[in-house]
Parts: structure tokens; C-alpha cells; sequence
């Protein structure tokens, strides 16, 4: 028996010769004007039917825009949805042509995706375990690796890339080099000014000498020359290696015969190691010239009177103390940044998180490391 129920005999008529088949006859025009109109009210036919089977007559349909072929494809969908049979009848070849514009046929639905649930605290505390466990692994690995590196390198010089090493020993200290100086200059322009006004008081204004020569030589020098060049050199080498990793170029050189560790990171140890310790005498140097030249601009000062005070506060260990130190933080700022690029795993993004994570963790390591020697010269 045929029942129909027409909704809006000018757009569309229902029908349902059996139940569960509905035939739907679309009309006239089906474009952007009426589109919603027509899918608002044909939504709730098709839900509120269990259907086996729906039908899409086209026959009557004068004109359909890419509009019209998105409310056919939500038909389809909500079709789907019930698991029952979808067609449509008498396309005409216009029609057609639009429907292929949204891949009509080959369109499929998807059932939405369940919301996700955050595992719980214990299923958190374990990755994050195993991720440091592996992280543990590849530090001590790498490690060891540097270190057999640096022997093979005493052993055969010449495997040493000597051009490579010249190369990075300029980026890293001789482009380092205003910055550093300009950052130290300042730094101790600050220092002595703010130690000033108390020394002031006391009449002792040649003691600013003292106090910036003393803390830049064995403590702000060292310090400040390292963060500088892991900012610049650390994140650089992270960046390099990390590039070469995901483009496959390391996996390319280890097919070749190269030891990466040797052909990449130790030009780049070697060259940290050399320049650091020069650079952080270069920032003593323009520290004392900004102490110097708050001392005779604003405490009335000789500049002898400055320098020889400056003299006779440091000593050779004090110099030798920051430069030991220079040396410790040039290794760490290399490694770290050659280990970053290394692990550098996925794609573009991951290459500037290894250059973050390799400056981040190359200061954490530096003041690390500076406090344990705070606390051994303490029993000195």
C-alpha cells in the first residue's frame, strides 16, 4: 500500500511502498537557497524510520549545485548510520558531473571517533619512566662513544676533519665574539655600579675593583661565556645533526663507512673546547673595562689606581679556576647539542625541539656543574 507524505510538494515528495523502503522524490531547483530548508526536513523523516532502504529519485531535479550534492552526501551518511541500502535513480548527465566534483560514489562514512580518556596517573608515571630510562641510555651510550671517538682520533690523527674543526672553532668563538663582549662589558658596568652604592658608605670605592674582577674571573665569566655560546653554537649543532638525521644523510655516511660520531661531533667537541676558554678571557677582560669605567666616571678612581687593584686581587688560580671551568662547560655545551641532534626523531618541528631542548639542558647542566665546583673549592 502506498502511503505518501508530502512535506513540501515543491522541493521533495515521500513515499514508503513497503516498511522500512522509502522512495524520496527531489524537485525543481536544489542549490544553496534551499538546501538547508530541504535537509532540515528531511533529517528527521529518515531518523525517525527504521529503514532497510532508501531511494534517491532525481529525475524531477532541474538544477543541483555543489550545495545540493552536500545534502545527497549528509542523506547518504544518515542512510548509513541505520546500516540500510542508499541509491539514486535517474541522474541526469549534468547532475552527474557535480557529484563527481565531491567524489559522490567513493565517499564513505566514517563513524566518529570515541572520545578519548586520558589514561590514569600510574599508566603516566610508567611512560614516563621508560622514557627516561631510554633517554639514561642513549646519554651513556653517546658518552661512551665521544669518549672511544677521542681515543681513535689521539690514535689517528689524520681521521680528525682539521678544515671541519677551523670551521666551527670560527662560528663558535670568533662570531661569539661581540656578543660576549658587549654582554660582559655591561654586565660589569652593573656589577660595579650596584657594589658602589654600598661601598660608598663604608669609603671604600676601590674595592669595586676587587669585587668585579674576583666574581667575573672565578664565577659570572665562565658562566655567562657558556649560556652565550649554547644559545648560539649548542643550538646550532643540535639543529645541523638534527637535519642531517631526519633527512637520513647520517644513515648515509654510516652505509659509506664513516663513524658519524667522529665525521660530526667531534670537530664540534674539539672546537667548543678550544675557543670557550679564550672567549671567557676575552669576557673578563671587557667585565673589568665595565667596572673600569664606572670606577673613574663615578667614584673619581684613577685608572691606575683601578687596574692595579685589579692585579693585585686575582691570582693565577683564580684565572686558571674560571678557565678549568670554561673547559667543563665548552665540553658540556657541545655534547649536549651534538646528543640533541642525534636523537632527533619525526620531522621539520622536531628539529627546533632539539635545538630547545639542547640549549635548555645545556644551562641546566652548566649551573649543575658549577655548584658541585662551588662546593669542592669550599674544602679547598
Amino acid at each position: 500500500m502506498m502511503k505518501s507524505e508530502q512535506l513540501s510538494s515543491r522541493f521533495y515528495e515521500i513515499s514508503e511502498k513497503e516498511k522500512g523502503k522509502i522512495s524520496i522524490l527531489l524537485k525543481g531547483k536544489i542549490d544553496i537557497k534551499n538546501s538547508a530548508h530541504i535537509l532540515k526536513k528531511l533529517t528527521p523523516a529518515i531518523k525517525g524510520n527504521s529503514l532497510s532502504s532508501l531511494v534517491i529519485d532525481l529525475g524531477e531535479v532541474d538544477y543541483l549545485d555543489d550545495f545540493g550534492a552536500l545534502v545527497l552526501l549528509e542523506i547518504k551518511h544518515l542512510v548509513a548510520e541505520q546500516k540500510a541500502k542508499f541509491n539514486v535513480v535517474n541522474v541526469k548527465d549534468n547532475i552527474k558531473e557535480i557529484l563527481s566534483l565531491v567524489n559522490f560514489e567513493s565517499h564513505e562514512y566514517f563513524v566518529p571517533l570515541k572520545k578519548y580518556k586520558p589514561p590514569n596517573i600510574l599508566v603516566d608515571l610508567g611512560e614516563t619512566a621508560i622514557q627516561h630510562t631510554d633517554n639514561i641510555r642513549f646519554f651513556i651510550s653517546f658518552l661512551g662513544s665521544v669518549i672511544l671517538s677521542f681515543i681513535h682520533v689521539c690514535i689517528h690523527p689524520k681521521d680528525l676533519r682539521i678544515n671541519d674543526t677551523i670551521t666551527y672553532m670560527k662560528k663558535t668563538g670568533v662570531d661569539a665574539l661581540p656578543i660576549v663582549a658587549l654582554i660582559s662589558f655591561l654586565l660589569g658596568l652593573v656589577m660595579a655600579f650596584m657594589s658602589s652604592l654600598q661601598l660608598q658608605q663604608f669609603g671604600a670605592n676601590i674595592y669595586v675593583a676587587s669585587l668585579v674582577s674576583i666574581a667575573m674571573v672565578s664565577e659570572l665569566g665562565p658562566i655567562m661565556t657558556a649560556i652565550v655560546v649554547a644559545g648560539r653554537s649548542g643550538s646550532a649543532f643540535a639543529a645541523e645533526i638534527g637535519s642531517m638525521k631526519i633527512s637520513e644523510e647520517i644513515d648515509a655516511l654510516f652505509t659509506m663507512g664513516f663513524n658519524p660520531t667522529i665525521f660530526l661531533a667531534v670537530p664540534r667537541i674539539i672546537a667548543c673546547i678550544i675557543v670557550v676558554p679564550l672567549l671567557t678571557l676575552f669576557s673578563d677582560v671587557f667585565a673589568i673595562s665595565g667596572g673600569l669605567l664606572v670606577g673613574v666616571f663615578m667614584l673619581d678612581l684613577s685608572t691606575t689606581s683601578y687596574i692595579n687593584q685589579t692585579i693585585k686581587t686575582l691570582t693565577l688560580f683564580e684565572v686558571m679556576w674560571g678557565m678549568g671551568k670554561s673547559f667543563v662547560f665548552a665540553a658540556i655545551v657541545a655534547w649536549i647539542g651534538c646528543l640533541r641532534g642525534f636523537q632527533t626523531r619525526g620531522g621539520a618541528d622536531s628539529v627546533g625541539n632539539a635545538a630547545t631542548s639542547a640549549v635548555v639542558s645545556s644551562i641546566f647542566l652548566i649551573i649543575l656543574f658549577d655548584s658541585i665546583f662551588a662546593v669542592l673549592r669550599s674544602f679547598w
